[in-house]
């Protein structure tokens, strides 16, 4: 049943004849069983789309979900190349803490808009199952003994709350790219290894938008951790989905971890149903060798061996081009991968026995994702062997990856800027964008969790491992990496004997007793939130200030400015770093001005709550190149003056005088993680639309959910083809009627005009662009009697 209108209707599945009981037994327990269709395309499926398809049956209710869409999925052998829309309504919804803060703060504001335009405010509320995990993001403070930081709680991502609050996401029905493994990996090789290389050449095919299947004998040889590895690298080569389909190594890993019996039985039942059958396919062999040292840094050749002196704890120590500074094994699917967390157990302890040990002023960590692994480190003897090397347990979450490694030792801080280093980070997490895990490590690379304890042993990146000992131990003896390397069978021979059932229900049977101060935390009963104006966290935003019932109709931009000219490859790092908050920064002003000391300025991951600082630290990391300026800096040019100065003050300023701002940028704009904050933030900042060469896709996909225009060069045009400097003001003509992906005339006020793609690519999009965003069409939608 439900709601549409003031009037109540009764709706049928059209296809309730294909519901049976998943177990005789149980008659209660039944599934859509999608071979009862009879339609000779759906064997032509790939795995994937036949889970779409089933979503689509499942929830075909003739008003969110219709026959037609059903159809569409079916046909998807002609539909994947005609750019057709189809509705997908998640099941539930994973949400963490850092992207979290900012959606209990909209679901907050969005009530409060609700309730301005006389409609119930209780109806924003999640209508799915929501799942939160609330102490995610953690950051190591400075001292040889780290402490703990926990921040916020909520969900997060703009599209995530529509989701929450009953809509459909409107999907364009994708290509699948079959990704066949084969071979048997090398002894030494990790999973992380596998990992980097199949993201490395992914990235390389160019799988930005598609579904990526994984098939073929190499499958076995990965574990579901493995997998789970690889999936979780989606947001790093592009794909909407990566996927494993359900085998017998699936059922054996739920049985391990004392998953729930019915629906082990389900998947039993579903690995006997569906089979996969991929369509276009890439081969490749499960080989990867380990990438070894110096790559240059983009050091004048003459400055490679410059050293810095500097002390530490009363000794003295050098830092060069490549040393390392921060070693994390951080919280990732990395470390819920046990072969590689009892990998780097079992070298720690092979290189403590050989006498070997870390430099004390390299910043060292271990932030595993779950108390499981803490638990197997201590059953199978070498947690003790990681803490001698410096990698204690800081907490459970995510750490350096996020940014969140905080300050170094001073000492070296001067080192590293007296010498102009490029001082190293290695970490074992899925992400290493620029100025992303620390302000002055300028090469951070990704690594397993046994490479991050080599080369913290090392002491630095310019090591080829074959060839150089990782260190000269006490008795003046040589000690190689092949020396302390353990395999794969050894690896896996202690996984089989201490990764037990056993562990995994004791630890989760506690997640909801052992915090008593989460326990005794009491939630207010109020339909509205009540605002604190101290608070320099939590914020109400401006998002939804003057919103009306009435929908407005989209105006052309008119004589816009151009606030930054960018690149290629600006990640949602660029747009709106997570880590550290520069004193010298706008946002760094702004909580001056709020009574807070740098020491309690934290991270702009840590304070998405508060529009104020997140509009100021909209394009300032450190490392954005912006070609006004021909440097990397978080500043611009003020145009109409000439004026050098941060990014949110020169936006501050365009605002103030009514001028609207454009973007210019090259390929892959908004790369990497999907974060709302890159999208939100150039809202703020009166960003009305970004000329780019190409997107990724949920990057784009929020800009058109914050009302921001994505516009795309034509084929072979850009702005160095179109001889654009950036310093033009521009003039977008939107027409009356607006359909996906159509052409539109783009003027100078140099008179030259051409054209760019608008990628709206659905119609549904289209709707959230004319409500001003897909926030504000949900507060309207709400606010309907």
């Amino acid at each position: 049943i439900c709601q549409h209108g003031s009037v109540f209707l009764v709706m049928t599945n059209p296809y309730a004849h294909i519901i049976e009981p998943l177990d005789p037994q149980k008659p209660d327990h039944k599934f859509f069983n999608l071979k009862k269709l009879k339609d000779p395309r759906y064997d032509q499926l790939p795995f994937s789309i036949r889970v779409l398809l089933e979503s689509a049956v499942r929830n075909c209710d003739g008003f969110l979900v219709k026959k037609e869409d059903v159809e569409k999925v079916l046909n998807w052998k002609v539909t994947q190349s005609q750019t057709v829309e189809v509705p997908f309504r998640p099941a539930r919804v994973i949400l963490q803490d850092f992207t979290g803060v900012p959606a209990v703060v909209d679901f907050a504001a969005m009530r409060d808009a609700v309730k301005k335009l006389q409609g119930d405010p209780e109806k924003i509320n999640p209508v799915c199952p929501a799942d939160l995990v609330i102490d995610h993001s953690i950051q190591v403070d400075f001292n040889r003994k780290f402490k703990l930081r926990s921040f916020g709680a909520g969900v997060g991502g703009i599209e995530a709350e529509a989701v929450m609050l009953g809509q459909p996401i409107s999907m364009v029905l994708p290509e699948v790219i079959g990704y066949k493994l084969q071979g048997t990996p090398n002894k030494y090789i990790t999973s992380t290894d596998i990992v980097l290389t199949v993201t490395k050449h992914l990235r390389q095919v160019g799988v930005v938008g598609k579904f990526v299947e994984f098939f073929g004998p190499g499958v076995a040889q990965l574990s579901i951790a493995d997998r789970a590895t690889i999936a979780n690298m989606c947001p790093e080569f592009g794909a909407t989905a990566a996927f494993f389909p359900v085998d017998q190594i699936s059922i054996h890993y739920l049985n391990k971890t004392s998953f729930d019996i019915d629906k082990v039985h389900f998947l039993k039942v579903y690995l006997k149903t569906y089979s996969c059958s991929p369509v276009s396919s890439i081969t490749v062999c499960v080989c990867v060798c380990l990438q070894q040292g110096f790559k240059g840094f983009q050091v004048a050749p003459e400055r490679h061996d410059v050293q810095v002196s500097f002390q530490f704890n009363g000794a003295e120590y050098s830092l060069s081009h490549g040393s390392v500074v921060i070693a994390a094994i951080t919280s990732c699917t990395n470390t819920s991968n046990p072969s590689v967390m009892l990998g780097a157990g079992l070298l720690a302890q092979r290189a403590v026995k050989a006498g070997l040990s870390v430099k004390p002023y390299i910043k060292t960590s271990l932030s595993p994702g779950s108390g499981v692994v803490t638990y197997y480190l201590k059953e199978s003897g070498v947690m003790d062997f990681l803490s001698q090397l410096g990698f204690e347990v800081v907490g459970y979450g995510c750490m350096t990856c996020i940014g969140n490694s905080g300050p170094l030792p001073e000492s070296v801080v001067e080192a590293i800027t007296q010498g102009d280093l490029v001082a190293a980070g290695v970490l074992s997490g899925n992400r290493n964008f620029e100025g992303r895990v620390h302000p002055n490590t300028r090469a951070n690379y990704l690594a397993s969790p046994p490479l991050v304890i080599a080369y913290a042993i090392a002491g630095t990146m310019r090591i080829d491992f074959e060839k150089e000992p990782l260190a000269v131990n006490s008795q003046g003896k040589e000690v190689f990496l092949r020396d302390i390397w353990p395999t794969r069978e050894e690896i896996q021979a202690v996984e089989r004997q201490f990764v037990i059932p056993a562990m995994f229900k004791e630890v989760y049977e506690k997640v909801e007793k052992v915090n008593e101060r989460w326990n005794s935390l009491k939630a207010p009963s109020d339909k509205l939130y009540t605002w604190d104006p101290n608070s320099t966290y939590i914020k109400s935003p401006p998002f939804f200030d003057g919103l009306t019932r009435e929908l407005q109709t989209p105006n052309s931009i008119t004589d816009a400015y151009v606030l930054l000219n960018l690149g290629d490859s600006v990640t949602t790092d660029h747009i709106s770093p997570a880590g550290n908050i520069a004193r010298n920064s706008a946002a760094a002003r702004y909580l001056t001005s709020r009574g807070l000391t740098p020491r309690e300025f934290n991270s702009y991951g840590s304070r998405r709550g508060n529009d104020a600082v997140m509009a100021r630290g909209t394009f300032a990391n450190i490392r954005l190149f912006n070609k006004f300026i021909n440097k990397q800096a978080p500043s611009t040019i003020y145009l109409p003056t000439e004026e050098t100065m941060d990014v949110f003050d020169a936006a501050e300023k365009y605002q103030q005088a009514g001028h609207p701002l454009l973007i210019l940028s090259g390929k892959e704009y908004g790369s990497g993680s999907s974060r709302d904050w890159a999208a939100k933030g150039p809202f703020l900042l009166g960003i009305k639309a970004v000329l780019a060469e190409s997107y990724e896709r949920i990057h784009r996909s929020n800009l058109v959910g914050m009302g921001i225009i994505p516009l795309e060069y034509l084929p072979g045009d850009s702005a160095e083809s179109l001889g654009l400097t950036g310093r033009e003001r521009y003039t977008v003509i939107i027409p009356p009627q607006i359909t996906p992906r159509m052409t539109v005339d783009i003027k100078l006020d140099t008179g030259k005009t051409f054209q760019a793609k608008m990628r709206f690519d659905t119609d549904v999009e289209l709707t959230y662009f004319h409500h001003g965003g897909i926030l504000n069409y949900m507060i309207r939608k709400m606010s309907q009697n």
